[in-house]
């Protein structure tokens, strides 16, 4: 996306607002621009195993852990429509007197946010996506985890799109690159299981999550290898419980002149919340040890260009768990399985504009064997500017 500079008007503004020095050698050596887009979403949605409540994040977009899974059930569609997915980002870039800049960037946007309701206002908070500074190489703040490659995403309608298939992390963190290669310690948590397959998310680690990412890059796309090992823990109730997570990712994007193929695949021992949007937890209780979940994800999604102004993308996405069968009576009934397909048609009449239609299947399964689908059918209009 590219970020369109600011006026000099707009610029003094901005220097009154956010404390600038009045230094007009400083003010002038800083640049600050502006981006985003405003997009709007309507979705026709249809689960087979009941229908999901107004208030559920799977109404917004594609989250797996959403869909409902049992006996069929006689449910009507579906119809949302909303622009939460919209966004606005301030980027700042500084000249210092050794060559060298200070980079800052501040994104946000209003999905999976509280606030307002569909009643009257549908007045939603604005909620921080990104903001870091970087400086000679290094980042520090909140950006997409290293151990994700952002860059191999397919072009969806959907907010994710591959859901299931791809890392999928924002979170404060300091960064390193050089080259090809970065390093990073970032904000740990866990997901663990416990009695009757509950939820606890907890933030009691002794050490940062480390990640470590290579891309090579050439004229035919570009290849990316990322490796994270980070700590599970669970404090709580008398408990005591700790086990290592260790995963690795290879993703890329191949080119075929305008078209392209993206892919994805990831596997390892406790990834929770960094794969399928959490589609299964880090880690199960089991008295006084954690037993860390095995999963295996990946995502291919191909690009077609029809025309300068229409072009298509083709998805599917894959996950799959290793759930430990003696820890059900603890679990209760785990996913095992998250797959989706999807397809769509994106017509761009001018730069920067683009509506599209796109038509997305997904499937859950859990360890009883009990599964559910949906079927979405999603218009979009997007301006980027």
């Amino acid at each position: 996306m590219k970020n369109n500079k600011l006026t000099t008007t707009a610029l003094s503004v901005l220097a009154v607002l956010f404390g600038a020095s009045a230094h007009a050698g400083v003010l002038e050596s800083t640049d600050v621009k502006y981006g985003g887009y405003v997009k709007l979403d309507a979705m026709w949605s249809d689960w087979s195993a009941g229908t999901v409540g107004g208030t559920s994040i799977g109404r917004d977009f594609y989250v797996p852990s959403t869909t409902p899974v049992g006996a069929d059930a006689d449910t009507d569609p579906v119809f949302d429509m909303h622009a939460r997915q919209s966004r606005f980002n301030l980027a700042t870039s500084t000249k210092l007197d050794n060559g060298q800049s200070i980079n800052t960037k501040i994104e946000l946007d209003f999905i999976a946010s509280p606030g307002g309701n569909e009643r009257v206002s549908n007045s939603y908070a604005p909620r921080i996506r990104q903001a870091f500074v970087t400086y000679n190489g290094f980042l520090f703040g909140q950006a997409w985890s290293n151990f994700q490659n952002v860059s191999a995403l397919p072009e969806t309608l959907d907010f994710v799109g591959p859901a299931e298939g791809t890392v999928f992390v924002r979170q404060a963190m300091i960064k390193y690159t050089s080259g090809g290669f970065s390093v990073s310690a970032e904000n740990p948590e866990s997901t663990i299981t416990t009695t009757g397959g509950v939820r606890n998310e907890t933030d009691d680690a002794s050490l940062p999550d480390i990640t470590a990412r290579y891309t090579f890059k050439g004229d035919w796309g570009h290849f990316t290898v990322a490796g994270l090992a980070r700590q599970l823990t669970y404090k709580a109730g008398g408990a005591d419980a700790s086990t290592s997570s260790f995963g690795v990712s290879a993703s890329g994007r191949l080119d075929f002149g305008k078209n392209n193929l993206k892919y994805m695949v990831t596997t390892g021992k406790g990834l929770g919340r960094y794969v399928g949007l959490n589609v299964a937890h880090g880690a199960v209780l089991n008295g006084n040890d954690l037993d860390a979940i095995d999963s295996v994800s990946g995502f291919v999604g191909y690009q077609h260009h029809w025309s300068d102004k229409l072009r298509s993308t083709f998805l599917a996405s894959y996950f799959s768990a290793d759930n430990n069968t003696d820890l059900l009576a603890i679990t209760g009934d785990p996913t095992k399985t998250s797959m989706s397909y999807s397809a769509n048609l994106l017509y761009s009449p001018v730069k920067k504009m683009t509506f599209g239609v796109e038509y997305k299947v997904g499937e859950r399964e859990t360890e009883s064997g009990a599964d559910g689908d949906i079927n979405r059918l999603q218009l979009s209009a997007k301006y980027v500017f």
